[in-house]
């Protein structure tokens, strides 16, 4: 048993993979002009938490009563242990994401600017190369697949999604931090 638990917590340490699903998040919501931009680490955190963790992308789709149908979840995804989501400082989403946006700016896919008050993370021409190479992949087609339901259904501004967030997740306001949120 411990195998498996040290197994998932590698693979939870693997910064690679954290930086790969954002590249692919970051693409699909530059589908429309190409920038492969989303303005806020707040937008980009929340974003990823729905891409992270099926279970909740189908909630919070069924919460603005859009189709489930291209969320396509595998069972392991339902039941596994990487399923169940942790309460950190901010909410159920990694305080890790100033390091995975480093790796991407050090490996030039991606740029990070500031436009006024707000963040923007924006993909360099190789990023988005990067990305559409991942999401040809088998490994990497469900984020990409899911990363164009988010850009489609719940692009909303960063204010608006961590409302909905809170308002359609409200468990995750009583959690103590690094306590999981039952599914």
């Amino acid at each position: 048993m411990i195998d498996i638990i040290q197994a998932v917590t590698k693979l939870d340490e693997d910064v690679e993979l954290h930086a790969a699903r954002l590249l692919l998040l970051l693409d699909a919501f530059g589908e429309g002009d190409g920038s492969g931009q989303i303005q806020g680490l707040t937008k980009l955190a929340k974003l990823d938490f729905l891409l992270r963790y099926p279970v909740m992308l189908e909630r919070a789709l069924e919460a603005r009563s859009r189709t489930t149908r291209d969320v396509k979840m595998e069972d392991h995804e339902r039941n596994s242990v990487e399923s169940q989501m942790v309460r950190y400082r901010f909410g159920p989403w990694d305080h890790r994401y100033r390091e995975f946006l480093n790796v991407l700016v050090a490996r030039e896919l991606a740029t990070i600017g500031i436009d006024g008050r707000t963040v923007v993370i924006r993909l360099t021409a190789e990023g988005r190369s990067v990305a559409r190479d991942l999401a040809a992949s088998a490994l990497f087609e469900p984020y990409a697949r899911r990363s164009a339901v988010l850009k489609r259904h719940i692009d909303l501004t960063a204010t608006n999604l961590m409302r909905f967030i809170y308002r359609t997740f409200p468990e995750i306001t009583t959690l103590r931090s690094n306590q999981p949120i039952q599914l």
